[in-house]
């Protein structure tokens, strides 16, 4: 890399400034914290000359806005070629191999139906909508579509099969199959998508303070494929026109494929000003709304003749959500217990051939409502490591929380114990105390709770848990500050189908490591 590539550009307009980010071909941070895994089209100098205006017309029919439309419809597509692939597997599984049948051919009327009720469902527009493409998301639509395929499948059942129909048998593995299938083609779809498609170029207008988590976010994100190419800040007290004009030259020189607006509270006017803009140039547009950092995203849109309201949930469970949620972690820790006894006792006794000291580690940790509890894990240190934290402390690499990449006190097992969190197995024992859930809030030590103040408390109203947002995202790189962020809104956004998306994540994260 170049001396100059972790430099930032900077060119003062008569109104404004537009900030490019520097092209780099490693993923390394500059001194403003942008990650550097950027491929600018403009030269690496910066914007040097004048920007002229441009005519909107022009640039909607700009190649690049051709690759935006490019983009999408190489994700529908593909999308619509896996739902395919699923009714007709599901079918011929159903059929054949369950019920020993034949097929006519009017099994062919599976793709059209799937593919038509994909589409009026919006399974095919949510990602361009979107950076983040989560199949999981898509769970609640994709079980709808699997029953109303299946309640179809026996409307039509002595069409599709030669005999009387669809046998008990045959239905449901139909259901179940073209369920699973379906995920799984989805998921298949848009990894290569995502993998055949360029990154998604991103503009952040608005709020310059917003540009660095952003960027960070997008290079570090699991399934993102999306690189912050420049900001373009709107002064409150400037020239609104000449900002417009700003807005509209960067996104043809940096080839933008999305506009994300960061605005402030008194950016109102302007800000719908740039939105519809933006979008009359063919780009997408996305949010970031400053209200949701508190209410989160379970909201509802309220139409009260033109004017819209927004609903916002109430903060925590219910009675019956909770015991529902108590429910399911003393079915899911019992069910895991008696899975991984035998798996539990070969752990204990590497732990005990290894070192000296108890086979558990038990340590203070602050629960719901602030209530203290003794959490269990494998022991993965020597005997007394707590009485050479004071020695280690220097050596932390963690914001608010106490991490060490090689920490000395670690043993051999523990070390494997920890890269697959396999330590952290007899928190199942905890949880049949009560003490902790399957999903929730992460359980910190004293010292780390009474670093979190404010209304970032009420991440306590749940029940800590095994496993969380903050597992999922990789724990060890995100600072208590957003940690304590991540926790809330999980809270305010908590529903059943939301911890059943964090188990679902957790295996794969535990298998690549991704959280050590």
């Amino acid at each position: 890399m170049d001396a100059h590539d972790n430099t930032d550009t900077d060119v003062t307009e008569a109104a404004g400034t537009i900030t490019a980010l520097p092209p780099a071909t490693t993923p390394k941070t500059s001194r403003r914290g942008y990650s550097s895994r950027h491929d600018l089209r403009s030269p690496r100098r910066g914007l040097r000359r004048p920007l002229r205006s441009r005519d909107p017309a022009t640039i909607s029919d700009a190649p690049s806005r051709r690759n935006v439309a490019d983009r999408d419809r190489r994700y529908r597509h593909l999308l619509a070629l896996g739902d395919a692939i699923a009714a007709l597997s599901a079918l011929v599984i159903a059929v054949t191999v369950l019920g020993q049948d034949s097929l006519t051919p009017a099994l062919l009327l599976a793709v059209p139906l799937v593919v038509v009720a994909s589409k009026v469902m919006g399974l095919y527009d949510r990602d361009e909508l979107v950076l983040r493409k989560s199949t999981l998301d898509e769970g609640p639509a994709l079980f709808q579509l699997a029953t109303l395929y299946t309640l179809v499948a026996i409307l039509l059942g002595p069409a599709l099969v030669d005999g009387e129909g669809l046998g008990r048998d045959q239905v449901l593995g139909l259901w179940a199959t073209f369920l699973l299938s379906s995920l799984v083609g989805r998921f298949v779809a848009r990894d290569i998508a995502r993998r055949t498609a360029p990154a998604e170029r991103c503009l952040m207008v608005g709020e310059g303070d917003a540009a660095e988590p952003i960027a960070r976010k997008l290079a570090e994100g699991h399934g993102l494929k999306a690189e912050l190419v420049g900001q373009v800040p709107l002064d409150a007290g400037g020239d609104h026109a000449r900002s417009m004009t700003e807005v509209a030259d960067a996104i043809q020189r940096y080839d933008v494929h999305r506009v994300i607006l960061a605005p402030r509270l008194t950016d109102t006017d302007s800000m719908l000003d740039v939105i519809r803009l933006v979008k009359s140039l063919g780009v997408k547009v996305s949010l970031l709304p400053r209200v949701f950092e508190v209410v989160g995203s379970s909201v509802e849109f309220d139409d009260l003749n033109g004017v819209t309201v927004l609903g916002v949930r109430r903060f925590g469970l219910s009675r019956s959500s909770r015991a529902l949620k108590r429910v399911v972690d003393l079915a899911g820790a019992a069910v895991g217990l008696l899975a991984v006894a035998p798996l539990m006792a070969a752990i204990a006794l590497a732990i005990r051939l290894e070192s000296s000291g108890p086979m558990l580690f038990r340590q203070t940790r602050v629960g719901r409502d602030g209530e203290r509890f003794r959490i269990c894990k494998f022991r993965t240190m020597v005997d007394g490591a707590d009485a050479m934290k004071a020695t280690l402390t220097a050596r932390n690499e963690a914001d608010g929380l106490f991490k060490i990449a090689d920490d000395p006190r670690i043993t051999r097992v523990g070390r494997i114990l920890r890269k697959t969190s396999l330590d952290e197995l007899p928190q199942l024992f905890n949880v049949l105390r009560g003490e902790m859930s399957l999903v929730g809030p992460r359980p910190l030590v004293v010292d780390e709770d009474e670093k979190v103040q404010g209304w970032h408390r009420r991440r306590l109203h749940l029940t800590p848990g095994m496993t969380g947002p903050w597992q999922i995202l990789g724990s060890s790189r995100i600072p208590l500050h957003e940690m304590v962020k991540i926790d809330y809104l999980y809270v305010a956004n908590w529903s059943f189908w939301s911890d059943a998306k964090i188990l679902l994540r957790t295996v794969p994260y535990m298998i690549s490591q991704r959280g050590q």
